[in-house]
């Protein structure tokens, strides 16, 4: 009994070092683009600040076929958008994932997402020390003309 409670406890103090050495990251302000019917990709955008160096690696949810963190720019006059193989998070700099920017880009949806659904979408972040750690997140969808959510509005999200 005694060997169980001693094995128990060492297996809990390594999770916990093991969880000390991950990126903590925050997520403030996320929303998701309402679509109409028959749409088939719509983005998810977020604030995230990071505790240490870290990078955005992927991202995935269940109401979408194709999930991929993309990059907006332009490029000789025109917009154009394209998937990115990771995104920095530089340790305690905010970076914003916005319409027209960075964002988080669902495709092959499986339905249309409505003004009010909650979304489940999971970051997947690496730190420094390449240990990766999923943030799952449940994101709220509205419109494109709904007002922009406000810090302190309740959807803030610590990992």
């Amino acid at each position: 009994m005694f060997r169980s409670a001693l094995s128990a406890t060492a297996l809990s103090l390594a999770m916990t070092v093991s969880l000390a050495t991950q990126a903590q990251v925050t997520v403030k302000d996320a929303w998701v683009r309402a679509t109409v019917p028959q749409q088939k990709a719509t983005g998810a955008f977020m604030q995230l600040q990071s505790a240490q160096d870290a990078k955005l690696l992927s991202a995935q949810s269940p109401i979408a076929g194709v999930v991929e963190v993309h990059e907006m720019s332009m490029d000789g006059g025109v917009m154009k958008m394209r998937p990115v193989p990771s995104l920095a998070l530089p340790a305690g700099k905010a970076v914003e994932l916005k319409p027209g920017g960075y964002h988080v880009m669902l495709m092959d949806l499986k339905g249309q997402v409505k003004d009010g659904d909650t979304v489940p979408v999971t970051l997947v972040v690496e730190g420094q020390d390449g240990k990766r750690q999923n943030v799952e997140l449940k994101v709220p969808a509205r419109s494109a003309a709904a007002p922009a959510m406000k810090h302190g509005d309740g959807h803030k999200h610590k990992h």
